[in-house]
């Protein structure tokens, strides 16, 4: 009974899937990126991917963190979802406020209740949990909406409303391929997160010039930033990186997605310099 017992439990976990690999032509980044997730003094989650290649880096890729306004991307994704199939419309209003209007204000500003607004119409935090689990995203789950999320007591290890950095990845391919969404909408969210206004000193702050379409997360201890970097060749890299714990959170973040785009160009220029300047925004 006991043999079986421990068969069962080998059979198991050799079933589940395996933690996603770096790319071999990134073994320099990945090293990279590891050296300084190990000199931060935050827990440190990473993925990227090279949306034409295939190429991919992470560190700790399949570790849950917190996603905090994160989540707003799939909010944003299954609102337009549900637009393409005709269910809804962005001049649709919801008390009173547009759903275009709540979508801007939600992307760009990071605004709770126009989230929350939106969250509620679509059926609350398990219909968007469960159109993600439907289309095949796995590793990030919806639990609660913002204003329960901030009520609650804060726990940077709670799996709750949290996603892995490659979950958040695969669904920002997914919207990236208008897998989950149709080109036009792609677009419209794209558009709504390159003029996003919260995190400049995050992925944007040591890319001066580069096109980045981004969301932050913020909580007391939590810095995160999700998105896409166009690189000089023209190709998007999706990119999740989030921070708990620690001190300087944000210059983290900019560091790493510094070396992520040295790296998927293959150009070292690190270290790479920023006046004190480029970190004091929120």
């Amino acid at each position: 009974m006991r043999v079986t017992a421990v068969l069962v439990a080998l059979f198991a976990f050799l079933a589940q899937p395996a933690a996603a690999a770096s790319s071999p032509s990134l073994a320099s980044l990945e090293q990279r990126l590891s050296s300084m997730a190990a000199g931060s003094s935050a827990d440190v989650g990473i993925a990227a991917l090279d949306l034409s290649t295939g190429e991919t880096v992470s560190i700790k890729g399949a570790t849950p963190f917190p996603m905090a306004s994160t989540v707003k991307v799939a909010v944003a994704a299954l609102y337009l979802s549900q637009v393409d199939h005709g269910r809804r419309s962005l001049d649709d209003t919801i008390s009173g406020v547009s759903a275009r209007s709540l979508m801007s204000r939600m992307l760009i500003h990071s605004d709770n209740r126009a989230t929350d607004m939106l969250i509620r119409d679509l059926g609350g935090p398990s219909a968007i949990h469960n159109w993600l689990q439907q289309n095949g995203v796995s590793g990030l789950r919806v639990d609660r909406n913002i204003a329960q999320l901030l009520s609650a007591r804060r726990d940077l290890w709670d799996h709750r409303d949290s996603s892995t950095p490659t979950a958040m990845v695969d669904l920002l391919k997914r919207i990236y391929r208008a897998e989950l969404i149709r080109p036009a909408s792609r677009d419209y969210l794209l558009d709504l997160m390159a003029q996003c206004q919260t995190g400049k000193n995050r992925i944007k702050a040591l890319l001066p010039g580069v096109p980045v379409e981004h969301k932050t997360g913020t909580l007391d201890g939590l810095s995160d930033d999700v998105g896409f970097i166009t690189m000089p060749d023209g190709h998007r890299i999706a990119v999740a990186i989030f921070t708990r714990g620690g001190t300087n959170r944000p210059r983290t973040i900019a560091e790493a997605a510094r070396a992520i785009y040295d790296g998927f160009t293959r150009v070292v220029t690190w270290p790479f310099t920023a006046p004190a300047a480029a970190f004091s925004g929120k």
